[in-house]
């Protein structure tokens, strides 16, 4: 947490005489941001922006504020189209670091791994940076491989698909078993006798139905769903933890 604050504040003191139009507002809101108070220190910096569209720091720390509130979309916002202005100041990794880690929490895997990217190319040395970048990373394969594209909308709408698909198999499953023993209840059971000892008699199996046959299938394609979706989870969770609270 020092080291956040103090990236924060130094934003503040380290503009050039030309462009302190909002020192003012970004050293209020860097008091408040300090106390905790997220949505008033958002005010100040935005008043500061008012003052200076053009402002990095200002957009560094109203992106900042906004993260703490969980609008990450906000957040995202505030760091469009000044890349390259933030490229030349002395805090363009962390720049980079906290666009990548607003743009992680908004399942936005490509902007994610561009952006953590490009804070490697400025610190190499950055573990958590690093961690990030392959979480991402690996997440924006997953996504690419079971065909997504839309960030974590279109993720967690398969995700449903998949919870109904499998929900819709055990009723069947259920149905199918239903449906078979009351087949078997209604048949007379001196039938029920004859077919068995007819069945002893050749030596045979006795035959598996339809839905016998359609249960089993079921069973197996649910089993292999679910050895899937397992291996993915635990894969996710092992990258995911080793993500850090950073610059925020």
């Amino acid at each position: 947490m020092k080291k956040v604050l103090w990236i924060l504040l130094l934003s503040a003191l380290a503009l050039p005489l030309s462009a302190q139009t909002d020192r003012k507002e970004l050293r209020a809101g860097n008091r408040k941001f300090a106390k905790g108070k997220w949505a008033e220190a958002e005010l100040d910096y935005r008043r500061g922006l008012l003052k200076d569209s053009l402002s990095v720091p200002g957009a560094y720390n109203l992106a900042s504020a906004l993260y703490r509130q969980e609008d990450f979309d906000g957040a995202m916002k505030a760091f469009e189209n000044r890349d390259e202005l933030a490229e030349a100041t002395p805090h363009a990794a962390s720049w980079y670091y906290n666009k990548g880690d607003a743009a992680i929490a908004k399942k936005d895997w490509r902007t994610a791994v561009d952006a953590l990217r490009e804070c490697l190319l400025l610190t190499p040395d950055d573990m958590d940076a690093k961690e990030n970048y392959l979480y991402a990373k690996e997440m924006l394969k997953n996504e690419q491989q079971q065909g997504g594209g839309g960030g974590g909308q279109n993720q967690d709408q398969q995700n449903q698909n998949q919870d109904q698909d499998q929900q819709q198999q055990q009723q069947d499953q259920n149905q199918d078993q239903q449906d078979q023993d009351q087949s078997q209840q209604n048949q007379p059971q001196d039938q029920q006798d004859q077919d068995r000892n007819q069945d002893q008699q050749q030596g045979q199996e006795p035959q598996m139905t339809p839905q016998q046959a359609r249960q089993m299938l079921r069973a197996v394609q649910a089993k292999e769903q679910e050895t899937q979706e397992k291996v993915k989870k635990e894969k996710a969770a092992l990258l995911k933890s080793r993500q850090k609270d950073k610059n925020w």
